[in-house]
């Protein structure tokens, strides 16, 4: 690549509309509103259990079957992607995502307001992919790096915004509606994102050789069971005890997965279309930004998730008051992504390694101030401040580096792939490490749940000090 200039993007009627600037926040906005559904219901899960009377085992639904569904569904939405347009898939998927946001926020019951949750991550599955390959598509150079550093950005600033927007609006309560409004927020947002994508979204071409992909059917069906037998238990067998059937889960996605390596390699060599293109996987660099990207998300959402848990349930702070403290978290990581590229060229060898050794050092640093059952004082947001800085550096230029030699034609694949690492790595840094603070917080009070979050910190620290070592990178693009 050495072009640094943006193509044109083909306006409603067929004209260039060169505002790649806008395309951007049209399709960043709507990655944002996904990922803050993954966490905004979470801070209203207690009011939805009242009104709803929802069981405990309902409740988990509501919360996971997005999760759930958007995992699972990932790479058939970037596939869908490549074959009718990611025009076609960005705006049908945001149309069944803000229709399904409508419906859960007028549900009437658990067993509707559960599946209108899977409709929305059903939807989230389709539009989200797009996002990757459009930036893939329109923009080339630096413009892209800079986009891309834009998307890991929005990453980490939508964790923290679902919970604090989760607890303004439930404690809102407006017009009495009190946990509505988690969902029905989404409604004109998603309307604007709508009406703009329609108009500054490239039309799509369909080129023979995208025709000629047809949808690998065996492959999907073969790789929906592995990651719904992997995800499914990830999601709900913590909170279950991790009975047998989790576990038996968990072996079968092996299987499933086995099976599906053995049937796209033998579909590749008889000249077929596998479901994700074996040079995208063969790719300098790729597998190791693979495990780095799904390393920083697991040790980000792992610190995200046990940290909330001290937060409210051990130090008994409010919902809004918790989300608070993951500000300054997610400020730098924010702006880490955005910048890292103007560190000088020769530094940029080590920034992924660099990241993960300060990311380790903040993990650190955090369970040591709070290791009193204490709020930490004024020295935590330091270590929360390093923390953040140290998981951008380590996720921002993996991402970069893993999508720097894709070609176009490829991008759908480049991304439902590394979009599915993403989810399923904050997926088993939840399960993980939120089980592993669970299991060591085995009283109540702040001391206990201090102590949990010091031993859960310390392996983050060890996970995150594992993904230094995991390979040297050569340099980001």
């Amino acid at each position: 690549m050495t072009s640094t200039t943006t193509r044109p993007v083909l306006s409603k009627d067929g004209g260039t509309d060169n505002r790649p600037g806008l395309l951007l926040g049209v399709v960043l906005a709507a990655q944002f509103m996904a990922l803050l559904d993954v966490f905004i219901v979470n801070v209203a899960a207690p009011t939805i259990r009242v009104e709803l009377s929802a069981s405990g085992a309902a409740l988990q639904l509501v919360i996971a079957g997005y999760t759930i569904a958007y995992a699972v569904l990932l790479i058939t939405g970037a596939r869908l992607g490549a074959l009718v347009g990611h025009r076609r898939m960005y705006l049908g998927g945001l149309a069944l995502f803000t229709a399904a946001s409508l419906a859960c926020g007028l549900a009437a019951g658990t067993g509707q307001l559960i599946a209108f949750r899977l409709a929305q991550g059903a939807g989230s599955a389709l539009m989200i992919p797009q996002v990757l390959s459009l930036i893939q598509r329109e923009f080339a150079g630096e413009r892209r790096a800079k986009a891309l550093s834009a998307y890991s950005a929005v990453l980490a600033t939508g964790a923290a915004a679902g919970q604090v927007v989760g607890g303004i609006l439930v404690s809102a309560d407006l017009f009495g509606t009190g946990w509505r409004p988690v969902f029905l927020v989404n409604v004109p947002i998603g309307i604007t994102l709508l009406v703009l994508g329609a108009r500054v979204l490239p039309r799509d071409a369909r080129t023979g050789a995208t025709r000629a992909r047809a949808l690998d059917l065996p492959g999907l069906v073969l790789l929906a069971g592995a990651v719904s037998l992997l995800t499914v238990p990830l999601v709900l067998g913590q909170e279950q005890d991790w009975p047998l059937w989790s576990w038996l889960s968990l072996g079968g996605s092996l299987v499933l997965l086995a099976l599906f390596g053995a049937y796209e390699s033998r579909l590749a060599r008889r000249g077929g279309a596998p479901l994700i293109a074996p040079r995208v996987l063969r790719l300098p660099g790729m597998g190791r930004a693979v495990l780095w990207i799904a390393v920083s998300m697991g040790v980000n959402a792992g610190f995200l998730f046990t940290l909330t848990l001290h937060l409210q349930g051990g130090l008994g702070h409010s919902a809004l008051r918790a989300g608070l403290t993951f500000g300054p978290a997610a400020v730098v990581f924010g702006t880490v992504g955005l910048t890292w590229r103007r560190s000088p060229a020769r530094l940029h060898r080590a920034l992924i390694p660099g990241g993960f050794l300060l990311a380790a050092a903040g993990a650190l640093g955090v369970g040591g101030l709070l290791a009193d059952g204490g709020t930490g004082g004024w020295g935590l947001y330091p270590a929360l401040g390093a923390l953040g800085a140290g998981i951008s550096l380590a996720f921002s230029p993996a991402l970069t580096g893993a999508l720097a030699t894709v070609r176009p034609e490829d991008a759908a694949d480049a991304s439902g792939l590394l979009a599915t690492v993403t989810q399923l790595g904050q997926l088993i840094g939840v399960a993980a490490f939120g089980t592993l603070f669970l299991a060591a917080a085995d009283g109540s009070g702040a001391q206990n749940s201090a102590d949990a979050l010091r031993t859960t910190m310390i392996a983050l620290a060890v996970a995150a000090l594992a993904g230094a070592v995991a390979g040297p990178w050569r340099r980001a693009r």
